[in-house]
């Protein structure tokens, strides 16, 4: 008797060949990954970046980025403050506060991003604080180092050395 296929398991045939094929290309592919891996002189760097660190834009939180040892970048994740002033008429701050942090600490970098709210926190407490005729006539040196030294005794990995007010408006 004879035995003739059904059509339903050729079918079948040709998904195994195919997957068992795909299978052989991707061990192939893992040994030729390895095999080249360990032939590599030590200290070789990487062959190819994708993505933002291929473009140089960095992660993807404000002021946080990647960079050779020795680089700084700027950490400007604080973003723009509103501080109402008391006193009569009432006044607003309107101020941004940016400063340079090394790129390689990448703790320091993840101490920065985690105390956002507490810089923001400080500083409006700080110009809050102070009357209205002080703050009109303010030594912005002066309002730096006090926060600075407020902003330092928040963090344990690192230190600020200096900070920039890149925006800075007393509104009445």
């Amino acid at each position: 008797m004879p035995t003739t296929k059904r059509p339903e398991r050729e079918g079948w045939s040709k998904v195994y060949r195919a997957a068992l094929g795909l299978v052989v290309l991707l061990v192939l592919a893992l040994v030729a990954g390895s095999v080249f891996g360990i032939l590599r002189p030590e200290g070789s760097g990487p062959l190819f970046r994708i993505g933002r660190a291929a473009a140089g834009t960095g992660p993807a939180e404000p002021g946080m980025a990647e960079g050779e040892e020795g680089e700084s970048r700027v950490f400007s994740g604080i973003g723009t403050l509103r501080i109402p002033l008391p006193g009569n008429p009432p006044a607003t701050i309107v101020m941004s506060i940016s400063f340079p942090y090394p790129a390689d600490d990448r703790l320091f970098a993840e101490e920065l991003a985690t105390r956002t709210a507490e810089f923001r926190q400080l500083a409006g407490e700080w110009f809050s604080a102070l009357p209205r005729d002080r703050v009109l006539a303010l030594d912005e040196d002066f309002a730096k180092s006090e926060l600075l030294a407020r902003y330092n005794a928040l963090l344990r990995l690192g230190s600020i050395e200096t900070l920039y007010f890149t925006d800075f408006v007393i509104l009445d």
